[in-house]
């Protein structure tokens, strides 16, 4: 298992983090198997989506906003930051991606985002790399 660290710079964000996870894979020398990303925090998530166009982040930022509004008077969570958590539940905090070929199986259009929901912070990513049980024997 790897870790990344993802730095954020505002309290709302996707950070692409594609690269990184790819680079993860390719020093593993895996070709194929699974690729497992995950983060520990409880106000930040994971997510796949269009990467080509930055209005499509935009547009769901906007729109986790609008279900989940920052300042609600009758959230009871006193570190005040209950709409990070209520949005990372719906985000989710895990990835599988599968392996073929060294690289990760990702469509033309898809990007992985750690999606920052009370930022700015630090976030760890991990990354696990399981290999096919084909490849497994080979080893």
């Amino acid at each position: 298992m790897e870790t990344i660290s993802v730095h954020t710079t505002t309290r709302s964000e996707f950070v692409p983090i594609s690269h990184l996870v790819e680079e993860v894979v390719r020093r593993s020398g895996v070709t194929a198997g699974v690729c497992i990303i995950t983060t520990t925090h409880t106000t930040a998530g994971l997510t796949i989506n269009e990467g080509a166009d930055p209005d499509v982040v935009s547009d769901m930022l906007y729109l986790l906003d609008k279900l989940v509004p920052w300042d609600d008077p009758r959230y009871k969570h006193l570190e005040g930051n209950t709409a990070a958590h209520l949005k990372t539940s719906l985000m989710g905090t895990s990835l599988q991606v599968i392996i073929a070929g060294g690289q990760l199986r990702l469509g033309r259009w898809q990007e992985i985002y750690l999606c920052e929901f009370d930022g700015p912070r630090t976030r760890q990513v991990s990354v696990q790399i399981l290999p096919a049980a084909e490849e497994k024997d080979r080893q």
